[in-house]
């Protein structure tokens, strides 16, 4: 089988989030994959599974630790090595993707905004007063005070590991792009992750409304650091990005 790694949300090799691509020959066990994307140790490891011309793409997307319901850089990454129109068969329904000739991939997710709640964030976010605190279907989402403090912040991860979803979106106006945000996931394997295409599922309507636009970018501040394009639309949000192939070669096992 033929394995990739791609850089995802970014133009620029050795930025933005490397993901796993293994491009599957038949239809392989759960805890195969499992064993591989442990075995490549990126946040996400795409298998895809190309189907008759005119059918969709089967897409699963596993952590080191577990296998996810949507990841967006994964997704960046497998229509990287595959090119083209995709529709993707997912867990999270089917997901239309496009290679275009300038090397910008969208993708058509599902929107996902989160909804305000009671949850205490001081034991993961010590010293910090969100302005926000709500949940969206699988992650905790704060709105911090700035976009410096988003980039300063250390949340204590075991707290949040503890939590029913083990995940979290920080994010703050401003910073060079509409917002800036950073994910955190010990729930799922992934202490930070880089860039994150699903976050932006949940930070792209919330950030359409309070700004009053539907067109939105976003910097991720992440450590390798990274920017995603979204529009708003409806219940679907279009998410825009690059990606560079690092590098290919045979899976053996």
């Amino acid at each position: 089988m033929r394995c990739y790694v791609v850089d995802a949300f970014t133009g620029n090799a050795f930025t933005g989030n490397p993901a796993g691509v293994v491009v599957l020959e038949e239809p392989a066990e759960p805890s195969w994959m499992q064993q591989v994307a442990a075995e490549l140790k990126h946040s996400e490891t795409a298998f895809v599974l190309p189907g008759k011309p005119g059918a969709a793409t089967g897409l699963r997307w596993f952590t080191p630790a577990t296998e996810v319901d949507l990841c967006g850089h994964a997704t960046v990454a497998a229509t990287q090595v595959l090119g083209g129109d995709r529709t993707y068969d997912t867990r999270s329904g089917l997901l239309r993707c496009t290679k275009h000739d300038d090397g910008w991939i969208t993708m058509d997710f599902p929107s996902d905004e989160p909804r305000e709640s009671q949850d205490d964030l001081s034991r993961i976010l010590p010293g910090t007063t969100p302005k926000y605190v709500g949940r969206a279907s699988e992650n905790l989402f704060a709105e911090l005070s700035s976009a410096e403090q988003v980039a300063a912040a250390e949340p204590d991860l075991d707290a949040l590991g503890n939590t029913w979803t083990g995940r979290l979106i920080i994010t703050a106006k401003g910073g060079g792009t509409d917002f800036v945000s950073r994910f955190f996931g010990p729930g799922v394997g992934v202490d930070e992750d880089p860039v994150t295409g699903s976050a932006h599922c949940c930070l792209a309507p919330y950030w359409s409304r309070k700004l009053g636009k539907t067109d939105l970018a976003g910097t991720q501040v992440s450590k390798r650091g990274g920017v995603v394009g979204a529009t708003v639309n409806d219940d679907r949000v279009l998410l825009r990005g690059r990606a560079v192939t690092i590098l290919s070669g045979e899976l053996h096992v």
